[in-house]
């Protein structure tokens, strides 16, 4: 069984659920499931999480992403992309220094109110399913923050930009927004995910790609272990007479681990066996001098 995380470059036409069940068939293992959706017709990086590395999805501190869209100027939809039924259409009068402002009002936070067709629930529904079916709710907007954004080429009607944002920015209701500041409308024609966190797209494999280095044992030299995805955490391994506690998943005195370590009240810290074998994340409380786990990845890694 494979464990960790794997940068998945999805294909136009799949759902992120469909890259998971074609995956389970090439590595034929159940425990797999993605880090994020992306619309079926939108390519790029979907990190996958794979056996154990699983249970990193309520972990991952994963804040920012990136995109590249391309927004058709002059339309607008009931989905915010081309996919949708068309609502309007209007002709498309717009200088290239009104675009300009248009696309950089939005650099910085703002409040985002989530589209209809998105997963989202609201009293227990889906709003893609509240959509389908004719109705329309109230959504609360959310303040998502746009840290980067740049038009990269004007083509009339359609406009490329760049974004990099924060988790939960909809790129599709962000050309919507632009659409309405600029008073012609505008709908997502085009997107690609060119960066999740440290994930990148230029390190991204397609499925087709991940079934051949199977065939040839090279998968595991692209797949990123479940402790390099806490860089941040100080390593700390424990003694071997204590091997039982931490295979267990004990909490561990502190004189249980190595000395040479300044831990302070609240810390978290990778803990691996004196084997080096990666077990799991445990916080530690200074008053009591104790290591208590936060999450275990118990498996030979």
């Amino acid at each position: 069984m494979y464990h960790g995380i794997i940068n998945i470059n999805k294909e136009a036409g799949y759902t992120s659920h469909d890259v998971v069940a074609k995956l389970r068939g090439i590595l034929g293992q159940k425990k797999i499931g993605h880090t994020g959706t992306l619309d079926p017709d939108a390519v790029g990086v979907l990190p996958v999480c794979l056996g154990v590395g699983t249970k990193l999805c309520d972990m991952l501190n994963i804040t920012e992403k990136e995109y590249v869209a391309s927004m058709r100027l002059g339309v607008t939809t009931d989905t915010q992309d081309m996919t949708g039924n068309i609502l309007k259409q209007e002709q498309v009068r717009v200088r290239a220094e009104q675009i300009e402002e248009a696309v950089y009002h939005f650099k910085g936070d703002y409040e985002q109110i989530p589209p209809m067709y998105s997963a989202l629930k609201i009293n227990g529904k889906k709003l893609y399913e509240l959509a389908r079916a004719g109705k329309e709710v109230e959504r609360q907007a959310r303040c998502v923050q746009i840290k980067e954004i740049e038009i990269q080429k004007v083509d009339i009607p359609f406009v490329q930009i760049r974004v990099v944002c924060s988790k939960g920015t909809y790129i599709r209701t962000l050309c919507d927004d632009i659409g309405k500041r600029l008073g012609c409308g505008a709908a997502m024609a085009s997107l690609q995910r060119t960066r999740v966190g440290e994930f990148r797209v230029e390190n991204a494999l397609p499925l087709s790609m991940v079934e051949r280095l199977r065939d040839e044992n090279r998968l595991q030299d692209y797949i990123v272990p479940v402790a390099d995805m806490f860089p941040c955490l100080e390593a700390i391994k424990v003694k071997s007479q204590y091997q039982k506690h931490l295979a267990n998943g004990n909490c561990l005195a502190r004189q249980m681990a190595y000395e040479g370590h300044d831990l302070v009240d609240g810390v978290q810290v990778r803990i691996y066996s004196e084997a080096g074998i990666f077990y799991g994340i445990y916080r530690y409380e200074g008053k009591e001098e104790m290591l208590y786990p936060v999450k275990m990845f118990i498996c030979d890694m």
